[in-house]
């Protein structure tokens, strides 16, 4: 007989859950309680990109959707390593050493690909955000290169697929209450009033970000004015559901995955629109230019390093400033570099021929302030070192008390342009402690049985911030692994 398996929740996680278990020869049912058009928890609201560890470029090949895309021979994609995948990760442990769940993220993320690959689920380079062109060439950066194509609504789609082609069913509008917890052993579900038992539960619910009341709890205050951009249906539902029958809290549960936003977001990333949309909500080219608090002051390196490495820390460091918000300032020069969410049809800026003219219409802040702080930083920019966006070119400032330590432009040739922006939550960092199967632990490091975790729900696997494309990569091997612990 099939061993029978739930799955809360339908996201990157639980459909990579799914399809693990289904290969086992599981029957396996996903409860999803948002509808149909909302399911797919954050993962629609994601780029669809995906950080994983390789040597070259001939690993990626078998892993695209074109691979005879004319583009390829004129394409660069470098090596990512495991080692520098775990030196990546080690800089937002803020001095702890790598945790056994980002050890394994690492170890398993080049075959986690791969095997969602040979579920016919297929990648392509992101030329438009991760490379430059360089001398005829595309040269990819930051150690991310490929995600799914139609970007999360894209992966989602394409993991669905996968899901039901094997056998497994979903019911949507089906919000999960509670778990049947018997003799020491979870054995189903609860739908409400009605009871639905398995032999396994497999939690892929989510964080807790868009939970008002747990957010201010772990995180603190000030994440009640963050702009909560993934999803309203992730609202910690797993995690009460598991620590309420002695499941082991782990984790960084005052860290959070935070990103500049437009300041004028609506909270869940603008439900009116496409979800492959949602995205321009973002704005991540803050390494182009300088962003300026209420006080008329910068406030951190805009240029510390690529931005896969620091805007999942940026959103946190905007929301701490006065009011809550900033002004990212950029001058024509860079224009054309700037993300196309910079020229989303609903992206909020001024524009100004001169600074001043600028300055005079950024509402909120201290004017003089700025205009002193703009050219404090236009002095102190190096003009011996040229600009080099596809590498860490060390053009930075110098004699000036917060450092640009690349791309540093005088900001100087009009029109200029300025963005509001505050901190947007994506997903939270504290969760559950899992063991080498998914099983979840107890405060005794025992397995509960017949309960596992995959997703956000996974503990320990983020600290300080992460590389960009980490998020999904860490759903989908946690998710495998659940998947595979289950139908044992």
């Amino acid at each position: 007989m099939s061993k029978k398996i739930i799955i809360v929740g339908s996201g990157n996680a639980a459909l990579s859950a799914g399809i693990a278990s289904l290969e086992k020869g599981a029957d396996v049912t996903i409860y999803e309680k948002a509808d149909k058009n909302m399911a797919g928890g954050n993962t629609k609201y994601t780029a669809g990109a995906m950080r994983f560890s390789y040597e070259s470029g001939d690993q990626l090949i078998d892993l695209l959707k074109n691979p005879n895309d004319v583009r390829l021979k004129d394409t660069d994609f470098g090596s990512y390593t495991q080692e520098k995948f775990k030196n990546d990760l080690l800089n937002f442990n803020d001095g702890r050493s790598l945790s056994w769940e980002q050890e394994i993220l690492v170890s398993k993320s080049l075959e986690t690909i791969q095997w969602l690959s040979s579920h016919d689920i297929k990648f392509e380079p992101i030329y438009s955000r991760q490379s430059f062109v360089k001398e005829g060439k595309h040269i990819f950066w930051g150690g991310l290169t490929l995600a799914s194509e139609n970007e999360g609504v894209g992966l989602f789609n394409q993991e669905l697929s996968a899901f039901l082609s094997l056998g497994g069913k979903i019911f949507y509008e089906s919000p999960v209450t509670d778990l049947i917890f018997q003799d020491n052993k979870v054995r189903g579900i609860c739908l409400g009033e009605d009871k639905i038992e398995s032999d396994t539960v497999i939690l892929a619910s989510g964080g807790f970000e868009a939970n008002d009341d747990l957010r201010k709890s772990f995180i603190g205050d000030e994440w009640l004015n963050a702009k909560v951009r993934g999803t309203p249906h992730n609202t910690g539902d797993g995690l009460i559901m598991a620590l309420k029958i002695g499941a082991k809290r782990h984790g960084l549960y005052e860290g959070c995955h935070a990103t500049p936003m437009d300041l004028y977001m609506k909270n869940y990333g603008g439900l009116d629109l496409e979800p492959k949309e949602r995205k321009n909500y973002r704005k991540i080219c803050y390494f182009l230019g300088v962003m300026i608090n209420a006080k008329g002051k910068r406030f951190l390196d805009e240029g510390k390093n690529f931005r896969n490495y620091t805007y999942a820390q940026y959103g946190r460091k905007v929301l701490e400033q006065p009011g809550h918000f900033a002004w990212q300032i950029f001058d024509s020069k860079v224009f054309d570099l700037l993300y196309e969410e910079y020229r989303f049809h609903d992206a909020h800026f001024v524009e100004g021929k001169s600074i001043d003219e600028l300055i005079e219409k950024m509402d909120g802040l201290d004017k003089i302030e700025t205009r002193k702080t703009i050219e404090e930083y236009n002095n102190a920019v190096d003009l011996t070192t040229s600009f080099d966006p596809t590498i860490l070119d060390s053009k930075s400032t110098k004699d000036i008390e917060i450092q640009k330590s690349n791309w540093a432009q005088r900001i100087d040739k009009g029109p200029f342009r300025a963005f509001p922006v505050t901190g947007g939550i994506t997903f939270t960092y504290g969760g559950l402690k899992i063991n080498e199967q998914g099983s979840v632990l107890n405060d005794n490091n025992e397995a509960i049985s017949g309960l596992f975790a995959c997703g956000e729900l996974v503990g320990g696997v983020f600290f300080n911030g992460y590389p960009g494309g980490s998020g999904l990569t860490s759903g989908a091997v946690f998710g495998r692994i659940a998947g595979y612990g289950a139908a044992r």
